[in-house]
């Protein structure tokens, strides 16, 4: 079976702490608890949770959405987001299924990275590691009016901000990020692969792409 990777890649520095980091909690609980009712999800996506703070931290290693449960989450201190991005590069290296002449290997994997402030560390050098490595889709999503979207846009092109990391826009968040799971899944049924913010639900009125 061909697998849809799904990465979450998410900033729990200190500047996390109070109501963003719940916010997040009650997020990635929700999505997995609405991956489960989702019959292309169940069939084909995989989801890993990576943090990131002074160190990236690998807290689900890719799992079928059926057996997802939302993990805890811990806050800690910078926002070193060149040494997350090695950090994920390195595990897809483990985890994506490449393609071969017998066998076509997993789908591209998806990653919906999301931060709310400017990266602490060399995250240049960060990024030339992942780009070697990854060929799917990555989605930026800049929480708060502290992320730094330059950086967000020098990563990738499919960047979307929320004014601010409370709940309400948390929740749409990752409401969002389920129904574009969803939608990924499905069109991965058909033989097609999602190449950009175009092909995925379109965001809700908190979620506002970055142009």
């Amino acid at each position: 079976m061909r697998r849809l990777p799904v990465y979450l890649l998410l900033d729990t520095s200190g500047s996390m702490h109070g109501e963003p980091i719940e916010a997040v909690r009650n997020g990635v609980q929700m999505l997995a608890a609405s991956l489960k009712q989702n019959p292309y999800a169940l069939e084909t996506a995989y989801v890993s949770v990576i943090t990131f703070d002074g160190t990236p931290t690998l807290l689900t290693p890719l799992t079928e959405a059926a057996s997802f449960q939302p993990p805890a989450l811990q806050i800690g201190t910078v926002t070193n987001l060149g040494a997350a991005l090695r950090f994920l590069a390195d595990r897809m290296q483990q985890e994506v299924v490449r393609g071969s002449a017998d066998t076509k290997g997993d789908w591209k994997p998806i990653v919906f990275l999301m931060t709310d402030g400017g990266p602490t560390d060399d995250w240049q050098s960060g990024l030339q590691y992942f780009r070697k490595q990854h060929t799917g889709m990555v989605v930026a999503c800049a929480a708060g009016m502290g992320s730094d979207i330059q950086v967000l846009k020098a990563i990738t092109e499919n960047v979307v901000q929320i004014d601010t990391a409370d709940s309400a826009s948390m929740s749409s968040f990752f409401q969002w990020v389920s129904a574009s799971i969803s939608t990924s899944s499905q069109k991965v049924d058909g033989g097609k692969e999602v190449l950009g913010l175009s092909e995925l639900p379109p965001p809700p009125p908190e979620v506002h792409v970055v142009i």
